[in-house]
């Protein structure tokens, strides 16, 4: 029972990471991006989901693929949210490379998790 906790709290955290990398790709496109608004709100997003990785780090045992899975989920968040905004606001270059990698670390941490074919 408590294997099953520790896998779904190391879903949470990495559900978290895509948070902050959204939160973060929000922060950077305010500044990057002319005609894209600064808003507090992704500010404040960031804190509070890094506050939780960091609480629930505290209180559980992390997983020896953690650390990598994590990255690669702040960079799907990142460039997921970059390949949305880059579709929004055309003018601010193409999303291309933003779906391709993507794409290929949904791949990857799906492989991971064991979502993909052993």
């Amino acid at each position: 029972m408590t294997d099953k906790k520790e896998a779904v709290s190391g879903k949470a955290s990495l559900l978290l990471a895509v948070v902050c990398g959204m939160s973060g790709s929000a922060l950077f496109s305010s500044l990057a991006i002319a005609s894209y608004s600064f808003s507090i709100f992704p500010v404040i997003c960031l804190i509070l989901a890094v506050q939780a990785i960091y609480q629930n780090y505290l209180s559980k045992p992390v997983n020896e693929d953690f650390p990598l899975l994590g990255l690669g989920s702040f960079f799907i968040g990142f460039f997921g949210h970059t390949a949305f905004i880059k579709a929004q606001y055309p003018d601010a270059g193409t999303n291309f490379f933003s779906i391709i990698f993507t794409l290929v670390l949904l791949l990857w941490v799906g492989k991971k998790l064991g979502y993909l074919g052993r």
